[in-house]
């Protein structure tokens, strides 16, 4: 096989695996999106006009958001082989670091951004799984009433799953969404070839006019015509897992097609038989296949699922690595693939999100007006951190690029104002639940800032200071490794050590963790020695922001830089902070209070760097705030 077949062959094998993966959530949207149309509590008449004018807008929309926007245009701009706006984010940062005030609208943005995925993290799961299992109430009516039961089963059953890894399961993923997809295009094309003429509404004439003449009717439509374009944003995010070429080729090849097929079908379907509109994605089927369809739909929609909970575990982490949020202990469930982890505190957090919305909303319906606002409103915020980014590069082509984005800036602003009108309807649930998430990344990130600015202050830690105390300490023939924040200055935890016990090791070692903007780290780039004055180095380890640190490999790698190091006979000094009020209650009130709560409950050094646990010393240190 030749060079260029085995990279069409790589291509082809990766554009499968992103059809489970990065397809997952847009790919059961024709389960719900085309029935909030004509059956949501925002419902326009049903008509050959307004069916049209639907289908012309949810084709324009995808085209142009999902084709145009993301697989053309944002693929473009990827941060070092990443994707996502968190990945964006980091590039942003970077750019925008000698312009204080930019850097912190960038960052609270970026902030922000992260804090609504996570409402798009709990619908996603519960809006998916309860529009398939619905379809068993389409088979027969006695299961109306288990609709809500067997999805909290199910979706219990995956979380439930989640810590044994998805290795083995991933495997049929692709494959799977390729039956999906082309049954999505089997049903479309069935039910088109019986009502030809719906093809017209292809012409965007239909939907501009359906805008100029029922501009409020058009506004109130909009909010179902997004629910086609939820997940999009994923496609961008996975950038890095599977490569532009393949993400490109499943959409064009087989997702783009099977969506719009499938969407046409259904409306279609709805020109026939008017009364199919209370759910027209199981009614295109023949009755026999009703069952089979509702199966596949569940399989296809644990997928869906099964994404975005991982998606959750990723964004979690690198909002760690960021300072947004403490350490987090993480699990890893492969051991040949770095990306798999597993977030006990994420799971269980989700697991009871998703239950409660399942419980509280009771249907697909109910939740589609919850659904949505929280990606549109990551779309326009990734719009506007890609505008940075962009305005910074100062290429002659950034002109162009600017006016680009400026109009799906546009687009994407008129989808959301269609959104906010759904806030009654539960729109206001992700705002609400990203409001207190958003509290929460910047008291964590506020907090960690002041912390290093007192630490930076102490009078023990001037290098004076600590000489004078090194003259009278005990030296012991031993290695003392300290874990610093910084890579400047002495670690409190060698401080502490000093001043109450007055002995220094004899080769003492200062380590720094560090996380840098680009996804992984070379091992010939990943340490950083210096020596310092006799008997002291300084260690800096330098990881990527997917990336998961641990001490074996920080070790191995001194070890062939001529630093060897013995685990058992060596001691690992760990400190960690407690917050002590020294203002008035008021001045921090319940944000103080949290920060405290989240620093004490935050994963240790040694749990997040698997230092071996009889080796390690935590030395408590208190920070006054």
């Amino acid at each position: 096989m030749s060079v260029a077949q085995k990279k069409t062959a790589g291509t082809a094998t990766l554009a499968l695996a992103a059809l489970g993966v990065v397809y997952g959530d847009i790919g059961t949207s024709p389960l719900y999106a085309f029935k909030e149309a004509f059956g949501g509590p925002h419902a326009i008449p049903l008509s050959q006009d307004n069916v049209y004018a639907v289908l012309s807008l949810m084709f324009w929309a995808v085209t142009l958001i999902v084709s145009l926007k993301y697989v053309t245009f944002m693929l473009r701009f990827d941060h070092r082989g990443e994707g996502g706006v968190l990945a964006l984010l980091t590039h942003a940062m970077h750019l925008t670091h000698e312009r204080p005030l930019l850097l912190a609208v960038v960052t609270g943005l970026g902030m922000f951004a992260a804090s609504l995925f996570y409402g798009d993290a709990l619908i996603t799961p519960a809006i998916s799984v309860l529009s398939a299992v619905e379809g068993l109430s389409v088979a027969t009516p006695r299961f109306e009433k288990w609709v809500v039961p067997i999805a909290i089963g199910l979706l219990v059953g995956l979380f439930l799953f989640q810590r044994r890894g998805t290795a083995r399961v991933g495997r049929v993923f692709g494959p799977l969404m390729v039956l999906w997809f082309l049954t999505l295009a089997a049903l479309g094309i069935h039910s088109v070839v019986e009502s030809p003429g719906v093809l017209y509404a292809v012409n965007p004439v239909y939907a501009v006019a359906f805008v100029t003449q029922f501009p409020g009717m058009a506004l109130l439509v909009c909010g179902a015509v997004f629910l086609c374009v939820t997940g999009a944003e994923a496609l961008y995010a996975d950038m890095g897992h599977f490569g532009k070429a393949p993400i490109r080729l499943a959409w064009y090849g087989v997702a783009f097609p099977a969506l719009v097929l499938n969407y046409f079908g259904q409306g279609a379907l709805v020109l026939r038989n008017p009364e199919a509109v209370k759910n027209p994605f199981y009614l295109i089927a023949p009755d026999f296949l009703i069952l089979p369809l509702v199966i596949l739909a569940t399989c296809a929609t644990i997928i869906a699922s099964q994404a975005t909970i991982s998606a959750a575990y990723s964004v979690t982490q690198q909002a760690s690595r960021l300072n947004f949020l403490p350490r987090l202990r993480v699990l890893h469930t492969s051991d040949t693939a770095q990306g798999q982890i597993y977030i006990p505190l994420v799971n269980w957090l989700m697991l009871a999100g998703v239950v409660g919305l399942v419980v509280g909303f009771g249907s697909s319906s109910a939740l589609a007006g919850a659904y949505g606002i929280a990606v549109n409103g990551d779309m326009i915020i990734g719009t506007t951190i890609l505008g940075v980014v962009v305005f910074k590069m100062g290429k002659s082509t950034r002109v162009p690029m600017l006016a680009m984005l400026a109009v799906f800036f546009l687009i994407e602003a008129l989808f959301l104002g269609a959104n906010l009108t759904k806030i009654n309807d539960g729109g206001w649930f992700p705002l609400v639940l990203g409001a207190a998430i958003f509290f929460v990344l910047k008291t964590w990130h506020r907090g960690v800032e002041l912390i290093q600015a007192r630490k930076r202050g102490r009078p023990e830690g001037r290098a004076e200071r600590v000489r004078t105390s090194l003259t009278g300490a005990a030296k012991i023939p031993l290695t003392g490794i300290f874990f610093s924040a910084s890579r400047a200055g002495y670690p409190s935890a060698f401080l502490h050590n000093l001043k109450h016990n007055m002995v220094v090791h004899e080769r003492t070692i200062f380590m720094t963790v560090e996380f840098v903007d680009i996804p992984y780290v070379d091992d010939e780039e990943r340490l950083d020695i210096e020596k310092l004055d006799d008997g002291f180095w300084r260690v800096i380890a330098i990881f990527g922001f997917r990336e998961t640190p641990d001490i074996a490999t920080i070790l191995r790698l001194l070890g062939k830089r001529g630093l060897r190091i013995d685990v058992e006979s060596a001691s690992f000094f760990t400190s960690k902070a407690a917050l002590v009020s020294v203002s008035k209650p008021r001045y921090f009130g319940v944000r103080r209070k949290l920060f405290a709560w989240m620093l004490q409950n935050s994963a240790t050094v040694a749990d997040y760097l698997r230092l071996p646990p009889h080796r390690v010393v935590e030395l408590g240190t208190q920070v006054a705030v």
